[in-house]
């Protein structure tokens, strides 16, 4: 029988306070998960968030989960000050330098790894072709699909170089969709060839720089797809992203507590969906016990013959072979402290281009 454990290395989940109580903490040690997704409800302060961090690594000697983060700047910020608050992908976009993208990169890395946080969920590597699409919006460095490959890029590097694992999202692209995937699923109705010739091309770019996680988009691609969004979808995962684009990489799906996928199946189908898809990693944000009763439905369906366990250990030793190269070749936290005064004069560059080039 497939062991449980490692069954748990397949989920990352959100927990509900900024200390572990008695229940999550039992949880966790009997889930054993490969990561931990942070949000403003886990924040007070950066002593408190670094020690929760601390004990969320300790719970486990051998395999401790990843800790992650969404912190893309703008309206995407969880960690209130002392954490600097950068601006929004749109205005990097508008002041168009790589130099000051990388160093946003490496500043908000400098920042997370001092309190432990191994993974941002960024840069945002869609394409802003929709001027009315809200959910990406300002998320999205531009409309142009070479800016957004330059300087996504571009802010992947500095995370990297500053000890954190950059994550791309949302692929194959959710910049031309209209309905919020937070809500229900958006469809994106363009052709094929202008998804691989606009969409994709951030994508490619980031996974010929060795791009280490990609996030999948709640979208449905009819072209590409006429049946699963792109997180239950093999044509897209399995066939465009590993076997087209070459991905060796770990692939996370989005939160699967979101609309998109709550309210057109349960999160047991979705979850078994998005592993057969290949998924590695599945998101589960808010209520952390659903991970245990996916955990028993994959137990099931491997019992069954429905799962392949060569599928599910796939998973794990993507999982696994990331969280051992973090451990070795993760850089020594910065002497900046967060807050850096580098940090506000970087922001305030930001604004001065961006306004210089508007």
């Amino acid at each position: 029988m497939y062991c449980r454990d490692r069954i748990g290395q397949l989920f990352m989940v959100g927990i509900p306070h900024p200390a572990l109580d008695s229940a999550t903490r039992s949880l966790l040690k009997d889930l054993h998960p490969g990561g931990i997704i942070l949000f403003r409800r886990n924040y007070t302060d950066p002593d408190t968030l670094s020690h929760l961090c601390a004990e969320l690594h300790s719970l486990s000697s051998e395999h401790p989960p990843l800790i992650a983060l969404d912190h893309e700047g703008g309206r995407v910020h969880r960690l209130a000050p002392p954490f600097t608050h950068f601006p929004p992908a749109r205005l990097l976009g508008q002041a168009g330098t790589v130099a000051l993208a990388h160093q946003t990169g490496f500043a908000m890395g400098c920042e997370l790894r001092a309190v432990g946080i191994d993974i941002n969920f960024a840069p945002v590597l869609d394409v802003q072709t929709n001027a009315a699409n809200t959910v990406i919006g300002d998320r999205a460095f531009a409309a142009d699909p070479y800016r957004v490959a330059l300087l996504g890029c571009a802010v992947a590097r500095g995370l990297r170089e500053a000890g954190v694992i950059p994550c791309g999202k949302h692929f194959p692209g959710h910049g031309a969709t209209l309905i919020d995937s937070h809500d229900d699923l958006p469809r994106d109705e363009r052709t094929k060839d202008e998804i691989e010739r606009i969409d994709l091309y951030p994508f490619r770019c980031a996974i010929a720089e060795q791009l280490e996680m990609v996030m999948t988009a709640h979208v449905l691609y009819p072209a590409l797809d006429p049946t699963f969004p792109a997180t239950l979808s093999s044509t897209i995962i399995n066939g465009l992203l590993r076997q087209t684009l070459n991905f060796p990489g770990v692939v996370v799906s989005d939160d699967l507590e979101m609309g998109a996928i709550a309210r057109h199946t349960t999160i047991v189908q979705a979850a078994l969906a998005a592993l057969k898809a290949g998924v590695d990693l599945l998101l589960i944000c808010h209520h952390p016990e659903l991970a245990l009763v996916v955990r028993e439905a994959c137990l099931t369906a491997l019992h069954k013959g429905e799962l392949s366990p060569q599928r599910l250990t796939e998973a794990a030793e993507r999982l696994l072979a990331l969280k051992r190269h973090h451990r070795t070749h993760q850089a020594q936290p910065s002497h900046r402290p967060i807050g850096a005064a580098e940090h506000r004069q970087l922001v305030a560059a930001i604004r001065r281009q961006a306004r210089r080039a508007d």
